[in-house]
């Protein structure tokens, strides 16, 4: 009789698509999970603009997550193409992360929620909601949360978790990858992103923005790489065109004497440099677009796009 050969576990793949509400530590999430950064993080809410694809291959299994912007009810168009970009994410899912900041469970839960109900419509697939920063509420007033939103009867799974500390988050993963098709990689192994190095570098230079300026000059502001020049010798050239849509922002941007733009480009580039594994040349240069935010050429022209 015929030896019988052993047969491993079946190889799964698919697309996780993480909503939720602004602040909820979505992108935190998307880079533990993946071991690396690939979201921009900041304190502020509404850093995400895109639907950013982060994908995690093991010898079982491709996990590709898509970071989507908070859900929130748009007042200009930019806003609304963000919307348009979490609803089609919302879409494309065969798992969906519902994610809240347990630590401040009404800010923005429920108009995510509502948001998030009628992107995903009556879709039957997996759903499970994650209660972020569990490790800074009591666990007897992590209770009432977890019942609150069991109540919904909408979720197959309740994980509470700390994406910025790790905790809960092994079982989260081995929770998705359980519920993914068999399927066969869509992506190649050893990659992390299907986005370009300018995209990351505009991102980085963009999050530099959000953590140096205060009221509305960040979401004023975008980026566009004008320049990538890979050189063979010596440092590489990046040029960027930081956009705001007013003169009085764009004086903010660059700073008494400049020092503003300074720090965030020295900020930056360190960060390009370890991201590129290169030594660079970064300039930056500011210039204003006027309402950017709400002109549709202005927006297709900086890549957003629904």
């Amino acid at each position: 009789m015929d030896e019988q050969q052993s047969v491993g576990p079946p190889f799964r793949c698919g697309y996780v698509t993480i909503v939720g509400a602004p602040n909820a530590g979505k992108s935190t999430l998307m880079n533990c999970l993946i071991g690396q950064k690939i979201s921009i993080v900041t304190p502020k809410p509404q850093t995400t603009r895109h639907a950013i694809i982060g994908i995690l291959s093991t010898n079982e299994a491709q996990v590709i997550f898509l970071d989507t912007p908070g859900l929130i009810t748009p007042k200009y168009k930019l806003q609304s193409l963000m919307m348009k970009s979490a609803a089609s994410a919302v879409a494309d899912a065969d798992v969906l992360l519902f994610m809240i900041d347990a630590a401040e469970p009404a800010s923005g839960g429920e108009e995510a929620w509502t948001s998030f109900s009628a992107a995903a419509g009556e879709r039957r697939i997996p759903r499970f909601l994650v209660l972020n920063k569990a490790d800074l509420v009591e666990k007897r007033s992590l209770l009432p949360i977890i019942e609150r939103w069991a109540a919904k009867q909408a979720f197959d799974e309740i994980f509470p978790i700390s994406a910025l500390h790790a905790d809960g988050t092994a079982e989260l993963l081995k929770a998705i990858v359980a519920r993914l098709p068999e399927h066969p990689p869509y992506y190649p192994l050893d990659i992390a992103s299907e986005r370009d190095q300018r995209f990351f570098v505009a991102e980085i230079i963009r999050e530099k923005i959000f953590m140096a300026c205060h009221e509305e000059v960040p979401y004023a502001s975008t980026v566009e790489i004008g320049e990538f020049k890979e050189r063979e010798a010596g440092k590489w050239y990046i040029a960027a065109d930081i956009f705001v849509e007013r003169e009085s922002q764009k004086g903010i941007l660059i700073g008494k004497k400049g020092s503003m733009l300074k720090s965030i480009g020295q900020r930056a580039r360190s960060e390009i440099e370890r991201t590129l594994g290169h030594p660079v040349f970064l300039e930056l240069r500011v210039k204003v677009s006027d309402k950017w935010r709400d002109d549709e050429h202005s927006l297709k022209q900086f890549g957003y796009t629904p």
